[in-house]
């Protein structure tokens, strides 16, 4: 993914638009290329828009991407399916899996394969002379209302109309009728059984890639994530966790708060285990409680534990007693 970085220099005299000025450099690119193509633009450590003006002395960085395509295809890949009626399809989404087109995932995801499912056409990508960037997001994302990173496995609902997605968006963003339910194995004792995690969620200024927890402060989007130690096997923890909010790497950002962050996180667990050097990110989404459309009563889904858990407790419970926190 290309990238660029430069420091406006002390004697600017102006204060212009940052495509504006972006364009205007020697080795800029043109304020379509740049809308269209724009990853993430970054001054001085905070995300910004290209309607922000620019200033002297702001170090300013920016990532784009070429070769978007004009069309999401659909796409014959297996499909592990839970349940499925005339509005939605729910899947338990395989590990490795980007939920919806993005940049540098633009095939392979789970919409290019609900589309081959569900029969239908390639989707036309619209420009952004077309549409609003909104619009354009939105065309990216059919029948997704709600997703899970791609190295977390589990289950996903997808909506396979316009009134379906609205009535089950509606769902998560009142948090009404629903509950979410994720299984992880974490590195390190959790302070106590059970208990509640409230903080703030913020971009890591030292990696925009990462977010970290914040307390003590109004920046950031508010986290509830509810948690339950099942058993402990050595310094090893097999937890539950609800959350009550869906942010952007919620439950990852706050198992490593606690001191205890999930096996196999590459982002945020840098130390390699020992004992599993090759484990992969131990969360998995294995129960999801909603209200279906055209329905009254509320639906439960489940899924079974994965092979890759099933092998990190096979091989725990062979080395170390069962613990239960008090």
């Amino acid at each position: 993914m290309p990238e660029f970085t430069v420091e406006v220099p002390s004697d600017f005299p102006d204060s212009i638009r940052l495509d504006k000025y972006i364009a205007s450099l020697p080795n800029g690119m043109n304020r379509s290329k740049l809308k269209s193509g724009l990853v993430e633009i970054i001054v001085n450590q905070k995300k910004a828009k290209l309607s922000q003006k620019v200033k002297a002395k702001d170090m300013i960085k920016f990532s784009w991407e070429d070769n978007i395509p004009d069309d999401i295809e659909p796409e014959n890949i297996p499909l592990d399916i839970i349940y499925e009626d005339k509005n939605v399809t729910v899947v338990n989404k395989k590990q490795g899996m980007v939920t919806h087109p993005a940049c540098n995932n633009w095939s392979g995801t789970l919409v290019n394969a609900l589309l081959y499912h569900w029969g239908r056409e390639s989707i036309h990508q619209l420009k952004e002379t077309e549409a609003k960037e909104s619009e354009i997001i939105q065309k990216r994302r059919p029948g997704i209302v709600h997703r899970l990173d791609k190295e977390t496995s589990g289950i996903i609902i997808t909506a396979k109309n316009r009134d379906s997605e609205e009535f089950l968006q509606n769902q998560f963003k009142t948090k009404s009728n629903i509950k979410k339910e994720y299984i992880c194995i974490c590195c390190g004792r959790l302070p106590q059984k059970a208990g509640v995690i409230e903080t703030q969620i913020i971009r890591d200024p030292k990696d925009r890639k990462k977010f970290k927890a914040a307390v003590n402060t109004s920046e950031g989007k508010y986290a509830k994530t509810i948690y339950h130690c099942i058993s402990c096997y050595g310094n090893f923890s097999l937890v539950r966790v609800r959350i009550k909010t869906g942010r952007t790497h919620q439950i990852r950002v706050h198992m490593k708060h606690l001191g205890c962050p999930i096996l196999g996180d590459s982002l945020y667990n840098g130390n390699k285990s020992k004992l599993f050097p090759n484990a992969t990110l131990m969360l998995h989404s294995y129960k999801l409680k909603i209200l279906l459309p055209e329905e009254s009563q509320i639906k439960t889904f489940r899924t079974k534990t994965p092979k890759r858990f099933i092998e990190v407790q096979k091989k725990l419970k062979k080395l170390y007693p069962k613990v239960i926190l008090p």
